[in-house]
């Protein structure tokens, strides 16, 4: 009954964000909507511009046609007769003579309505297609990047409610146990005593990860909010000048031709051609844009801001520094500084780029244009606009070298927005930071001795006890052996890496000291956990992490699965690809299965701070994808690629293809870690407890390994559980496995 509660709850929580996303969802499509309505009303409006010259050139031609026959059939009647020099006659040469000079100017008007001034629109309609083309196609990535950062969002929200669920839960707990207390207050008093220290200490834990749930969730707020507004507000308007990039030039140096070849051959006409002057001189690139920005008002403003939604009775409604967040939050926000600067840096050189490849498209797309303009006369009022004759011996190479400087242009203006609203999220999280730091400063004077917070462990097995090789050794054997469903190096790393590194910049990528790696091994080695004092640099650390999957002697995925596992990448149907891995990985065994469900919920956590580690899944994937699926064709180049891209494909979709902590019992890894594990030291003394209460206290804490669970799950036989009578460690708990029976005997 409490789940469905639970539920209900979280659905009417969400419920506001989810109708404002897809509000936001429509408001995008009708943008994208938009820009194919602006591209066709430019390839419509040049098309028409076409036709009209077409139309218009026949008409310069009939009457210069005309024009010459009605000089001809004077002029042979002047032949005939002998000069006069009267002034009359004078007069009337001077109108024939005229009048043919205004029949070759209409012959050339004729031949650029017809031919040259079609030609050049043609250029100008299909640049303006390409560019608009690519410029949706960088909103496109725009906007998946915007429904990206508000699915993060969502997920920090529900990761937020479901920590605070959790501390309500224990929260219930603990005031019950009080109660009880006071009820047998002399029969059991040392075991309630212990009792309500466990259970107080259960409810600071998780209130401590309900504060690091909703810290991340305010992150994400604030980060989905400024990016929102940065394309709102900047990005939008940059694309539509991207789109219309050379349009209003190329139209405008079309149109002052046409001006030029009509002042050079129709004087008379010259308050018309004023006129069309004053009106192509107005043509204007940013007007036009903000004028289609508000006449469709609706699709491109700023749409409302995403509100702080607390779980019910929470009144925290800001990041949180106090305590053990103190080392971390100062941590991230040096991270964060130090991520601004590097991107900073990296926008402003790549501005200047940009600038230099948009002046050097705006020449190209005009030369290309113009390329057969040279011959026709100029007028001296446009002397500005004909300039392109001066560099005629260029034209050829930097007509060929247009394609390039396009999609240089382009890759910039991509980069450019991309990064700036990178330092759009970054900015941010690091002014909240900023604030939460500067307001715990200003209440206590906090030593800042301690720069990396360590992880104390439950102490592990003595490898002496284990006659498995925790190191270069079956992965398997040492599960079965050691009684760890997850190897004590694979969960102190990842904990560690949690705790202190998730934001750390080139995460698995920066090799460590391999002197500290060699050292960290061999106290792994020894069954000791060397993270208890902390001390160690975050590269090294998660270099002991690879270097564990890249010595086992059996990869984490079987080898004589590969076929199957690299049939699987070539499926292109996303679903159907997802189902397949899913059934060729639930052919593991059940303790493979739970190490890689671990591993990668892990390294997607990773990856959703690609923002400040760089380290998006691809990349994981490289880092990972040799030491974890290998084959006979592994040292190729394009299997090695097919390999990564694997990888990378279960790091996203993890969820979907490993099995779920009730289809498959065992350690899950959690986003939100404690400093601290005393879970596993008072797990002996809690068991009494409860043992003694079974009656009265329904509610137990300590996970069982649900056997009939593990019979429906196909993996999980005899054969891939074997006997094992020592504890299990799963998480942050430790409890003793059952006896499957073996061969139809009893089990224990």
């Amino acid at each position: 009954m409490s789940s469905h509660v639970k539920l209900w709850r979280d659905r009417v929580g969400t419920a506001d964000y989810d109708i404002q996303i897809k509000e936001v969802r429509l408001q995008l499509a009708e943008q994208l909507r938009i820009f194919d309505g602006q591209i066709e009303q430019k390839s419509q409006l040049l098309q028409d511009l076409i036709d009209y010259l077409h139309r218009r050139g026949e008409i310069e031609g009939e009457y210069a046609r005309s024009l010459d026959k009605l000089s001809e059939r004077f002029s042979s009647r002047t032949r005939k007769k002998e000069p006069s020099h009267q002034s009359v006659f004078n007069c009337w040469q001077v109108l024939l003579t005229q009048t043919r000079q205004e029949s070759r100017d209409h012959s050339m008007l004729s031949d650029s309505y017809s031919n040259t001034l079609p030609q050049q629109l043609s250029h100008c309609l299909e640049h303006a297609q390409r560019l608009a083309k690519r410029s949706r196609d960088i909103c496109t990535q725009l906007q998946d990047g915007l429904l990206k950062v508000t699915a993060e969002l969502q997920t920090a929200l529900k990761t937020y409610y479901q920590y605070y669920a959790e501390f309500l839960s224990a929260e219930g707990k603990l005031k019950e146990a009080a109660k009880l207390e006071e009820k047998q207050k002399q029969s059991t008093s040392k075991k309630m005593e212990r009792l309500i220290e466990k259970r107080r200490c259960k409810v600071q834990e998780i209130q401590l990860k309900c504060t690091k749930a909703r810290n991340d969730y305010l992150l994400n707020l604030a980060a989905a909010n400024s990016c929102m507004n940065k394309y709102c507000v900047h990005d939008l308007s940059t694309l539509i000048d991207c789109s219309d990039l050379g349009y209003h030039q190329s139209v405008s140096k079309v149109l002052r031709f046409y001006l030029t070849s009509h002042q050079l051959a129709q004087q008379n006409l010259s308050s018309g051609l004023q006129q069309l002057d004053k009106t192509v001189s107005e043509l204007n690139q940013n007007q036009d844009r903000d004028t289609v920005m508000q006449a469709n008002i609706s699709a491109f403003c700023l749409p409302l801001r995403f509100q702080y939604q607390p779980y019910e009775g929470d009144q925290v409604c800001e990041v949180s520094a106090k305590c053990e967040m103190r080392s971390e939050l100062v941590t991230r926000f040096q991270q964060l500084q130090s991520r601004l600067s590097s991107v900073t840096i990296e926008v402003e050189e790549s501005g200047k780029i940009l600038q230099s490849a948009q002046f050097s498209l705006l020449d190209g797309i005009a030369e290309d244009i113009f390329r057969s303009t040279s011959d026709f006369p100029s007028s001296p009022s446009l002397e500005g606009s004909n300039d392109i004759s001066s560099s005629k011996t260029n034209q050829p190479k930097r007509r060929a070298s247009l394609p390039d400087t396009e999609s240089l242009y382009f890759t910039k203006v991509r980069d450019q927005l991309f990064n700036s609203s990178l330092i759009s999220k970054l900015e941010a999280k690091h002014d909240l930071l900023k604030i939460a730091i500067q307001k715990v400063e200003s209440i206590d004077d906090y030593s800042r001795t301690r720069s990396k917070r360590s992880v104390h462990h439950r102490k592990s097995q003595p490898c002496g006890q284990i006659s498995q090789r925790l190191f270069n050794g079956d992965l398997l054997s040492y599960i079965q052996a050691s009684g760890q469903l997850i190897p004590t190096v694979v969960e102190s790393c990842i904990r560690f890496i949690n705790l202190n590194g998730l934001h750390h910049e080139g995460l698995f990528r920066v090799p460590g000291s391999q002197m500290v790696v060699n050292q960290l091994k061999d106290v792994f080695e020894k069954g000791d956990d060397p993270f208890t004092d902390g001390g160690f640099d975050m590269d090294s650390v998660a270099g002991v992490l690879k270097l564990y999957f890249r010595g086992l002697e059996k990869p984490l995925f079987s080898e004589d699965s590969y076929d199957q596992l690299m049939e699987c990448g070539q499926i292109d149907d996303k679903s159907k690809k997802l189902a397949q891995l899913k059934s060729v990985i639930s052919s593991y065994p059940a303790p493979l299965i739970i190490v890689m469900r671990y591993l990668f919920a892990f390294l997607h956590h990773v990856s959703q701070y690609s923002d400040e580690n760089m380290m998006q899944p691809y990349n994981l994937a490289v880092c990972f994808g040799p030491s974890l699926l290998r084959g006979p064709d592994s040292g190729d180049a394009a299997a090695l690629q097919r390999n990564n891209d694997l990888v990378k494909s279960i790091i996203i979709h993890h969820e979907s293809i490993f099995p779920s902590h009730n289809e498959l019992p065992g350690p899950v890894y959690e986003k939100c870690m404690t400093l601290e594990e005393e879970d596993c030291e008072a797990g002996a003394e809690e068991g009494e407890v409860e043992s003694d209460q079974s009656q009265i206290n329904e509610a137990k804490d300590v996970p069982v390994f649900d056997v009939q669970s593990c019979r429906e799950w196909p993996c999980l036989t005899t054969q891939a559980v074997p006997q094992l009578s020592c504890p299990l460690n799963i998480g942050t708990v430790s409890f003793y496995t059952a006896k499957l029976p073996l061969n139809g005997g009893e089990g224990r």
